[in-house]
């Protein structure tokens, strides 16, 4: 059961992006995108929620809205690096046995996806958890951008083994494709192996860093969502997510 779990939410941060500059201080309705991100964490319930931020900026953001951050080297090259990073400083004793890593580029996403990607470690032979949901819209089946996730999902089975990630439109023959979710959660000892492995083959090949565990042997199971958050990359995602996040006189 998920209830022997000491869980912690981890989001990474920082402010380099080319796309949207200072993306995670972008202003949604008075409020950094990071404290929207921040604050959905909060109202899932699992446990603390730290951010591991590579800019002070960002820390300054979070403790003003009364949360906890960690300041974290800015050349760390991936969110997980960051994650493991803030919670060495901030849970040095290994209280917290497993960790969500939310993106923190989500502010819109619901609390109750958090929670369900700790369901599938209640399987103590899985090491990370990962979420991915239907693709209904026809150009994304094709869309290279549009990470799919090929595991035996079913309408009676929400929760499957991984057996790969990939951009290409895969797996072949009628049926549905998954868009996978980045978002992840680890046993704590699988984070600390997960970093310290060298980067794989097919991880550089497909640029995807989930095909470095697969490689590496460990299991990743993905349960089945509804529907995909929604994602800030660019300024028309940052006015979506203005306009989900209004006030409901505002709407």
């Amino acid at each position: 059961m998920t209830s022997a779990l000491r869980p912690i939410v981890v989001i990474p941060a920082r402010l380099a992006a080319t796309r949207l500059p200072d993306k995670p201080l972008a202003d949604i309705h008075g409020e950094a995108m990071i404290v929207h991100v921040w604050r959905r964490a909060v109202e899932a319930a699992v446990g603390p929620v730290l951010v591991a931020a590579g800019d002070r900026p960002i820390v300054d953001a979070i403790e003003r809205a009364g949360g906890a951050a960690v300041l974290t080297d800015p050349d760390l090259p991936r969110g997980s690096d960051r994650v493991w990073a803030a919670l060495q400083r901030f849970d040095p004793a290994g209280r917290y046995d497993a960790i969500v890593n939310v993106q923190g580029d989500l502010p819109t996403i619901d609390p109750a996806i958090v929670r369900l990607a700790l369901e599938p470690l209640g399987d103590p032979a899985v090491d990370i958890a990962t979420l991915a949901a239907e693709i209904t819209r026809e150009e994304e089946r094709t869309n290279p951008n549009v990470v799919k996730a090929i595991a035996p999902l079913s309408p009676g089975r929400p929760v499957a083994r991984a057996l790969y990630f990939t951009r290409a439109t895969a797996p072949s023959g009628p049926g549905p494709l998954y868009h996978h979710i980045g978002l992840y959660a680890f046993r704590r000892t699988a984070l600390e192996r997960f970093v310290a492995l060298p980067q794989g083959v097919l991880e550089q090949r497909e640029s995807l860093e989930q095909l470095r565990a697969l490689e590496a042997g460990m299991r990743i199971d993905v349960a089945l969502v509804d529907t995909v958050p929604l994602g800030v990359d660019t300024p028309a995602d940052l006015e979506r997510a203005r306009a989900m996040l209004a006030p409901a006189a505002a709407r």
